[in-house]
């Protein structure tokens, strides 16, 4: 038979029984009991660090696939590699619903205005992974058909290497942007904060 100080789901009315001798003597009270169940329940944090611990583990991409990086950017949703376990499976399609943009593989020049419209309709806070050689430097493409590098026309959080990375190499990127964003400071609301004054001025 299992002690019943073991079980996790104890309430208040079913108190844990009495662990010391001292305790079968006096009898614990219910204020008492209600300041242990209290203490032992209640966590001490900062606003900032739960929004940031919710942005970094549930990040919605919007998949922005061009070229052979794209299918690199697929295989991490499958059984194989599993990226729900970093809260990032939830491939979005519309930019309205997404808060990181996976650009994989080539941008051309023609492409440019449509990620830069793609990217100004994501909702803020919103970061940018860029995949891949092309997508970060141009690649192999170095002419004036590809864009030499995303980060001309939006910012970058994230740089990927590779032709083509592996899907680990992207998950890697996905990890070193949650951890970015754990340390981010949150805006509260469309004003910016005021700089502190230091003592004596």
């Amino acid at each position: 038979m299992t002690d019943p100080r073991d079980n996790p789901f104890r309430t208040l009315a079913s108190a844990a029984p009495p662990k010391r001798a001292a305790d079968l003597v006096m009898p614990v009270s219910e204020e008492d009991r209600i300041r242990e169940e209290l203490e032992s329940s209640i966590l001490f944090t900062t606003v900032e660090s739960v929004v940031n611990w919710a942005r970094a583990n549930a990040i919605w991409p919007l998949g922005f696939g061009l070229a052979c990086c794209a299918i690199e950017m697929m295989a991490i949703a499958g059984p194989r590699f599993d990226v729900s376990r970093f809260g990032a499976e939830v491939f979005r399609g519309s930019p309205r619903q997404a808060d990181l943009m996976i650009v994989a593989g080539r941008v051309s020049i023609k492409m440019a205005p449509v990620l830069r419209q793609l990217y100004d309709q994501m909702p803020d806070p919103k970061w940018v992974i860029a995949m891949g050689a092309c997508s970060s430097c141009g690649g192999v493409f170095n002419n004036y058909a590809i864009l030499q590098g995303v980060d001309k026309i939006v910012p970058v959080d994230v740089y990927v290497p590779g032709c083509p990375p592996r899907p680990e190499g992207l998950i890697h990127g996905i990890m070193k942007l949650q951890e970015k964003i754990l340390v981010s400071k949150i805006e509260l609301g469309p004003f910016p904060r005021k700089k502190k004054r230091k003592a004596g001025v």
